[in-house]
């Protein structure tokens, strides 16, 4: 009886699992909780927005934390993560990005679509906004050569130590792999901190014009995955201490190089883009 019930496939049976309805339910909250605090609403008289949005918040975040737990006692501890399963995590791993990449296609069409045409006929109100011209009348833009740049760098160079740190690891360089992660979350943050700083001189806003509206939500939505990417980078570098990847075995990490080298990419067309496209007169030269 006792073989009757063994195993015989490769593939991963998931047990029952709360987290999928915790996490839709939480995601609901934020959002509803989200639209009532940004339009000042109010449920049964009371302003509940800011208690919703952060109840919704920490049901998303104990969610993730939750779950991916979960994932890891399953790859690491029961051995669930076969080949086969491995095969299936990567397949997904690449549409996931597949689907980041095409979030951000949206953000270039608006920014491109502004951009190429800013004395469009059809877009009859956009030449009294833009004046015309790009970037609009009266914004000052960012020189790309200064910050910019220097960001530039710093995010490429973690694109480097991401690389060392993952091929560290193939060859059981243990050292090795904490150093290069060490170094790529250090990069990261400080790229987040160039960022902020950038934010705070800016010389316009979000709201009033196409350029800060595309601007922020281009940079912005970026920024947010650097800020993920490297928290991602910070859980792998703690599971490197507790011993959990194999040079044979090291999905998660895996993972986690491949968003990053993502959201390097992404960023070199921003660059390339939003800040090198825009550039003041002269700034070019």
């Amino acid at each position: 009886m006792a073989d009757a019930n063994a195993k015989r496939h490769d593939y991963h049976l998931v047990d029952p699992s709360p987290w999928p309805f915790i996490g839709s339910l939480s995601a609901f909250v934020m959002a509803v909780g989200f639209i009532t605090f940004v339009r000042g609403m109010e449920i049964a008289g009371l302003k509940l927005g800011p208690y919703l949005l952060g109840a919704g918040v920490l049901g998303v975040l104990y969610t993730m934390l939750s779950w991916w737990t979960d994932v890891v006692r399953e790859a690491t501890y029961e051995g669930h993560h076969t080949r086969v399963v491995q095969l299936h995590h990567r397949y997904g791993m690449i549409m996931f990005i597949a689907s980041e990449v095409m979030f951000f296609v949206a953000w270039f069409w608006a920014y491109f679509e502004a951009a190429l045409y800013p004395n469009d006929p059809i877009q009859f109100t956009r030449t009294e906004l833009t004046g015309g011209l790009w970037p609009p009348k009266g914004i000052e833009t960012f020189d790309p050569w200064h910050l910019p740049l220097f960001g530039t760098l710093v995010l490429l160079t973690s694109g480097t130590t991401v690389t060392w740190a993952h091929h560290a690891l193939i060859e059981n360089d243990r050292q090795g792999v904490k150093w290069g992660l060490w170094l790529t979350i250090a990069l990261g943050a400080l790229f987040t901190v160039c960022q902020v700083y950038e934010y705070s001189h800016a010389a316009f806003k979000f709201s009033g014009h196409i350029y800060g509206a595309t601007f922020y939500m281009a940079t912005g939505f970026h920024g947010a995955h650097v800020v993920i990417g490297t928290i991602f980078l910070a859980v792998c570098l703690y599971r490197v201490y507790l011993g959990h990847f194999t040079p044979k075995h090291h999905l998660g990490f895996e993972f986690a190089a491949w968003y990053w080298h993502f959201v390097d990419v992404v960023w070199l067309f921003l660059f390339a883009a939003i800040y090198i496209y825009s550039a003041p007169t002269g700034a070019t030269h």
